[in-house]
This record gives C-alpha cells, structure tokens and sequence, in this order.
C-alpha cells in the first residue's frame, strides 16, 4: 500500500477528540513536522491530558497495523498536502473539505483536470428509466467524461456499467471500507471498474459499528459525490415527500440522490435532471426531479433535447431552463 508520512500524520491527527476536518484545514497545509502538529493538538483538541510525541507516535503504529490489515484490497492512501491529493470542486466550506482518501485504481481521475460527471438515482428503477439513464450516460462518454457515481443498485449500478460497456472510466465512491464492498452485491463490479482502469474511493478504513453510523456514512459519500464532479445529473428518484404523495404506506422512498443534489447546489456544481412532462409527470420515481425544476438553474435533459443539453451541461455558461418548451419524447 502506498501512502507518504504526511498522510500518516494527517490520519493520526484525525484520530484524536475534538479533532475533525475544520481544524484540520485550518491548522495543516501538510507536510508538517510530528512536533509542529502535537503542538497544534495541544491547542486544539479536547484531549484529558497533553498529547506527547510518543503518544502520537504510537497512534501512527497503530494505524500501520490497521492499514496492513486492508492487504490488496487498497492501494494507498493520500491525504491533504500529498501532490497527488485531488482537488474538489467549487466552493466547498471547510467542514465538507475530505481530507483524505483510501483508494484501489486510478487516483489521477479524481485530478480537477480530469472531466468528471456524475449520474446518480434511485435503487429500484423501470425499464424505461434505465434506458434513458444508458443513453444519456453514453452521451455523456462521447465527450470523454468519466462517469462518477456510488455503486448502489439501481441507477448508480447502471452509470458504473454504462461505462464499462463503452470503454469509458468510471470511478465509484463508497460509504464503506475497501474491504468490505457495499453492497456485496455489486463486489464484482467494483473490482471490474478497478481491473478497467477505473477507481474506487472512500473515507473508511474501519467498518461502522452501528446502523446510525452507517447511515451517516452514506450521507458523507453523496458529499463526496458533489464535490468530486464538474456537473451531476439525476436519472430518476422520489422525493421527500413521496410515501405521503402518493399513499404507499410503509416505505422509505426517499433516496441519497437528494442529498447529493442538494450538496451540488450548495458547491455551486451544474446540475441537471431527465424529465419530460408528458411522460414523467404522475410518475412518482420522477417527484425530485420536477421539484429540482422549479429552479431554473437545473438542465432539462430529454431524448429531443439531449445532445444539446449535454453539451451545455459540460460548457462554463451560465444555466437557465426559462422558455424551455417540453415536448413529447421517448423518455
């Protein structure tokens, strides 16, 4: 596994109470000596006694111990101040800012010089929706994207191997540690993204303790989702309000997707959304995309308008849906 010190330190920093990504970006720019950053712990974290060197030290140990223990699963770590370490996305406030990265395959797609989209949805899509997802997805490769998404089932399964079918890259964010692939259903495409020359990428080295946990997990992978593209595009997802919408008791329809959307919105990353009113509208697999289009910000993507729509998506203009007609199309 490949990693430098300057990851180490960063990772051992993190490890201690009171110590979370704002105090880090904040305090380090990486590379900082061992004795720079106790002192620094010192002054920040909410420690019971005076962190030493050796204290710090033997943090590290321990989490060389705790890496080894990912073996082939991972193939290294970068952190804040490595010159491999990625860039995000628009304007990302220090909270939000990873500040490291465990990850199998290709880094360098995750560079901001790398065209990165990102296609996301719903678990339990139609037949219909997957096909509009393939096609749009596949647009989007024409111009020699690389396709980010989440490895869940459904549309994130769809866009990972949408990609693959076309020979593009794709690069799958996980809410888990590289040795433990969620789902395991999908293990086997995560290692055919890996063995394409693609990435997976993750935050974890430790498995959740808890179901909360978890869940928490998955709201930070959608952050990551945000910040790691230049533009995302909803295939198809309920919205919030869903279940009580459209009285279908005793589901949780909601999905990730929103909140990956809406963490777009905040970073001021382009969004867009396929939808056609005369197809979509009593749809309720399509509620957060029409609500999503009550701002005018949000690209309209359907099968009449979509090479167009693309191509504007992935331009530096400025985005307005007014005066757009919506016409009857394939999807």
């Amino acid at each position: 596994m490949i990693y430098t010190e300057n990851a180490l330190n960063i990772l051992a920093a993190k490890t201690f109470k009171g110590i979370g990504r704002v105090r880090i970006v904040k305090n380090l720019k990486g590379n900082e000596g061992v004795e720079k950053i106790v002192s620094l712990l010192n002054k920040n974290s909410k420690q019971d006694k005076e962190i030493s060197v050796v204290d710090f030290e033997t943090i590290k140990k321990q989490l060389k111990n705790q890496f080894n223990a990912l073996g082939n699963y991972c193939d290294g770590i970068v952190a804040l101040g490595d010159e491999n370490f990625p860039g995000y996305r628009g304007n990302v406030k220090e909270s939000d800012q990873p500040i490291f990265l465990f990850y199998k395959g290709n880094i360098d797609l995750l560079d901001k010089s790398n065209l990165n989209i990102a296609v996301i949805g719903l678990l339990n899509p139609d037949e219909k929706i997957e096909l509009s997802e393939k096609m749009v997805t596949a647009e989007i490769l024409k111009h020699g994207a690389t396709i980010v998404s989440g490895l869940a089932l459904g549309c994130d399964s769809i866009a990972h191997e949408t990609a693959l079918e076309k020979r593009g890259k794709t690069i799958a964010i996980l809410p888990s540690p590289l040795n433990n692939i969620l789902p395991t259903r999908n293990k086997d495409l995560a290692s055919k993204i890996v063995k394409e020359g693609g990435l997976l990428v993750t935050e974890y080295y430790n498995d959740f303790k808890t179901p909360m946990e978890l869940s928490s997990q998955y709201k930070e992978r959608d952050r990551l989702q945000a910040l790691f593209c230049d533009a995302i595009v909803l295939a198809a997802s309920y919205a919030q309000d869903s279940a009580l919408r459209w009285k279908i008791d005793g589901k949780k329809l909601d999905s990730g997707a929103r909140l990956a959307m809406e963490y777009a919105k905040e970073y001021g990353i382009k969004r867009a959304v396929i939808y056609n009113k005369a197809k979509h509208a009593e749809n309720p697999m399509f509620d957060l995309n029409r609500k999503l289009l009550e701002d005018s910000t949000v690209i309209r993507i359907d099968s009449e308008n979509m090479t167009e729509m693309i191509k504007k998506l992935l331009s530096k203009e400025p985005v307005s849906n007014k005066g757009q007609t919506f016409q009857s199309s394939f999807f």
